[in-house]
Order: C-alpha cells, then sequence, then structure tokens
C-alpha cells in the first residue's frame, strides 16, 4: 500500500479538510484530492463523507485511520532503527509542554537528556494547553507534558509528576515561612493569573472547598500567566498561588519566598500526552526513562 496516500488520508481526517490537509503536508489541494480517489479507488470503498461543512471519515475509513496510524508509525520507527543501525542514539525528538512544566523542570531535564545524548536535537515549543494536545495528536509534536489531561479521540495521557502549589511571597514578607489562615489572606493584595489557567483553576476548586471564593479576596491584577504573575510578586506587587516547579531557582535564591494556606492543599498532576496508536521513536522512550529516573 502506498503510504504517501495513507499519509494524505490521515491529514485530511486529522484536519476535517482537505486544504488545510494540503497547508500541513506542504502540497496542493488537488494532489491531495487526487491520493485520495486513488486509495477509495484501489480499496473500492468511499472513505470519506465530503457532504457536510467537514469532512468526515465513513465506517470504512474510521478503520482504515486506526489501521494507517499503527501501519504509518511502523514505517517510521523501521526507517529510524535502520537509519541508526542501532548504534549511539540519535535522531529528532519534537516536544510541547504548557506554561507551567515548560518553566523549568522540562527543560532542564531535556538539556540533562542532551548532554548525556549529543547525537540527539531536542526541539521544545511552549503552548497553552489544548495546543499542545491538538499538536501532538496531529502528529506534528511526537510528546507532550501539560498540566491538565483534556480529553481528546485522538491522544492518551500517563501520569508523569506532581507539583504543588504553593503561596509566593517577595522577600521579608510577613507570610514568609508561615501557615497562615483565610482570615489573613483576605488582608493581602492577591495577583492571580488568566481564567482557563490550570494552577488557578486548582486553587479556585479548594477555595471552595475552604468555603471561601475567589472573589472574597483582595484580587486586584489579573496578569496572564506564571511568568508574568511571578515577576509582579517578586518586584513586590502582591503575593500569588503559583506552581513551585515554576519558581524554583528563585525560592532557591531568595528572590521568593513561599507561604502555606492553612486548609488548602493544592497539588495537580503533570501528564505525558502521546498520539494514540504512534509507536515511540528510541530517541523519545530515552528521553521518557531518563526523565522518570530523575524525577523519581
Amino acid at each position: 500500500m502506498d503510504t504517501r496516500q495513507l499519509v494524505a488520508f490521515c491529514a485530511v481526517v486529522e484536519r476535517k479538510s482537505f486544504s488545510q490537509a494540503a497547508e500541513r503536508l506542504g502540497v496542493t489541494q488537488p494532489a491531495v484530492s487526487l491520493q485520495i480517489r486513488a486509495l477509495e479507488k484501489r480499496l473500492g470503498t468511499q472513505l470519506l463523507d465530503r457532504s457536510g461543512r467537514r469532512v468526515e471519515p465513513t465506517e470504512a475509513g474510521l478503520r482504515l485511520y486506526r489501521g494507517a496510524q499503527r501501519l504509518l508509525a511502523l514505517e517510521e520507527q523501521l526507517i529510524e532503527e535502520v537509519s541508526e543501525g542501532g548504534g549511539e542514539l540519535g535522531g529528532e525528538l519534537r516536544l510541547g509542554a504548557s506554561t507551567g512544566p515548560a518553566a523549568i523542570v522540562v527543560p532542564l531535564l531535556l538539556c540533562e537528556f542532551q548532554r548525556e545524548n549529543p547525537l540527539v536535537r531536542i526541539s521544545l515549543s511552549v503552548h497553552d494547553t489544548q495546543t499542545v494536545v491538538d499538536l501532538v495528536a496531529d502528529r506534528e509534536l511526537e510528546l507532550g507534558i501539560v498540566g491538565a489531561a483534556r480529553r481528546h479521540r485522538s491522544v492518551g495521557f500517563e501520569p508523569f509528576f506532581e507539583d504543588e502549589v504553593i503561596l509566593a511571597c517577595p522577600p521579608g514578607h510577613r507570610f514568609a515561612g508561615r501557615t497562615v489562615g483565610l482570615e489573613e489572606l483576605r488582608s493581602e493584595q492577591l495577583i492571580v493569573m488568566q481564567e482557563g489557567a490550570g494552577v488557578r483553576q486548582i486553587v479556585e476548586d479548594e477555595l471552595r472547598a475552604a468555603g471561601t471564593r475567589l472573589r472574597d479576596l483582595d484580587v486586584r491584577l489579573e496578569l496572564g500567566l506564571q511568568e508574568s504573575v511571578r515577576s509582579a510578586v517578586q518586584a513586590g506587587y502582591g503575593i500569588a498561588f503559583i506552581s513551585r516547579s515554576a519558581v524554583d531557582s528563585e525560592l532557591a535564591t531568595g528572590a521568593l519566598t513561599a507561604a502555606r494556606v492553612d486548609g488548602i492543599h493544592a497539588t495537580r498532576e503533570i501528564s505525558l500526552v502521546r498520539a494514540t496508536g504512534r509507536t515511540a521513536t528510541r530517541a523519545a522512550e530515552a528521553f521518557l526513562s531518563f526523565a522518570r529516573e530523575r524525577l523519581a
């Protein structure tokens, strides 16, 4: 079976559009249409329903899509093994991470891994969680590392590591190194992340369970994601709930201090995202083994 036809078919199924599939593959739309027609003619059945606004696979198309994913993954693995000859680890590893894991933990793991495997080329892109999941599903990234596991039919999630959410304070703040009550927290200006941020959702859930809402606190600044919040706290503009992994280096140098809030025990699971049916490359498997050993 012509794998070029399968690649074109899978791209149309994933993008639900001939034009977007062509853009992803770097070819013209007529070229993609020709590949699909040739595939349907060879198999003697219709694989795509073109009648609606979006292109959808038929029942036969869904069966082919699942099998094609396995076949293309096997081809990718075979090419890698032949080209590398099973010798020293090499190849390319393309990952994506959401802003929390991408702040400190993942880059350091990748740098250490690359130093031990100098022939591996590594590329890390940082996006919001849903974008990372979509890119893994579309096979533009091999692995994703995110702070919230959002369901997607084309990917699977598995636990990677746990991250603690702390109350970050400027140096010398009266909360530094203490456990404070909710009443004390009400008297301090709180900086928060934007709606939809994983850390904010976890904190709101914990506050609600403790009988308090975020709007009951003195929130005057909403500053996007963790990097901007971290900078504002460090500059002394307030305190903020934030991922410990995002401020580890600042805590170590004393640029920030940490406090705990009585009754708030916020942790979140950082998840690994992989495309369903995709066989991992040697570089990906080696990195995951390396990372789990370090994180343990």
